[in-house]
């Protein structure tokens, strides 16, 4: 799936971008994204707040050469995990070392962001919690930055759904849709501002 999306993978089932290493599954693994590995000088616990966490010695866990992707993806710009209480999982990441850069209200929802070597960590969830704040938090989706959007969608077609402005000012964004087969949400967002 990842390869009809315009991805390049390695033989060994690693999708290269920028400095991070995607580990893709086998076919018949569970879908979703189950963990992560941060190459950080503190160690981690295995688990934060249900994040699955690994820590990687000596550099970054993604330090091959990144691969030359024909969707025009050139970075992972941020990891979305979601909480059904998103202040605790916040105070979790912090506790652990992840320093907030911003926080967003926006109605019932809110967003908090974390920047993470190359990567922004998006955590979304209620702005109150909800009556399944005992479960842990998950990771969600992915987004990339590619150099030409409208050339990523035009490639794509029907794999990939309508652009429009993003939450980020100045730039644009358009999702996989549900049918083209993608275990796990996946955006693509035109070039602009990394800073948070």
């Amino acid at each position: 799936m990842w390869r009809d999306l315009g991805f390049a993978v390695d033989e060994s089932g690693v999708c290269r971008v920028g400095s991070v290493g995607i580990q893709l599954a086998g076919a018949g693994d569970a879908p979703g994204i189950r963990s992560w590995a941060l190459a950080v000088p503190a160690p981690l616990p295995s688990s934060i707040d249900g994040l699955a966490t690994t820590v990687v010695e000596g550099g970054h866990a993604g330090a091959s050469a990144s691969a030359v992707h024909p969707n025009g993806t050139v970075a992972l710009d941020h990891l979305v995990v979601t909480s059904h209480d998103q202040r605790r999982t916040e105070a979790a990441l912090v506790a652990t070392g992840f320093e907030p850069r911003r926080t967003l209200e926006m109605g019932d929802r809110r967003y908090t962001f974390f920047r993470t070597g190359d990567t922004i960590l998006e955590l979304i969830g209620p702005a109150e919690p909800d009556d399944r704040r005992d479960r842990p938090a998950r990771f969600y989706g992915l987004a990339f930055t590619v150099d030409d959007l409208d050339a990523t969608a035009l490639s794509l077609g029907e794999h990939l759904g309508p652009v429009k402005d993003a939450l980020q000012p100045g730039r644009r964004i358009a999702t996989v849709r549900r049918d083209a087969g993608a275990t796990v949400p996946i955006a693509f967002m035109s070039p602009g501002p990394g800073a948070i």
